[in-house]
């Protein structure tokens, strides 16, 4: 494994090559809590995030009494708006 650049415990510092080469090592290290640098000739450049999960599954009806839709929605739209979605331009 390529020498990475430790600065403390819960940071990670790699060049771009080594970051290449250890991507799954370093996703797996931002995935468990440890600060990930990527660095450009040994300055710092990027860091290396887990994103946030969306929680809880979908519940149907979850919306029920909270959205109204008026008639007016399901009047046909004008001709000039339907031009416009079926020929973008």
């Amino acid at each position: 494994m390529v020498k990475l650049l430790v600065y403390n415990p819960r940071m990670i510092q790699a060049n771009i090559q080594e970051a290449k080469t250890n991507l799954s090592h370093l996703v797996a290290m931002a995935l468990s809590g440890k600060k990930v640098i990527i660095a450009k000739y040994n300055n710092p450049v990027v860091e290396l995030t887990p994103v946030n999960k969306v929680g809880g599954k979908r519940l149907l009806g979850q919306y029920k009494h909270k959205i109204e839709l008026t008639d007016a929605f399901f009047e046909p739209l004008p001709d000039d708006m339907l031009e416009a979605f079926n020929n973008p331009k």
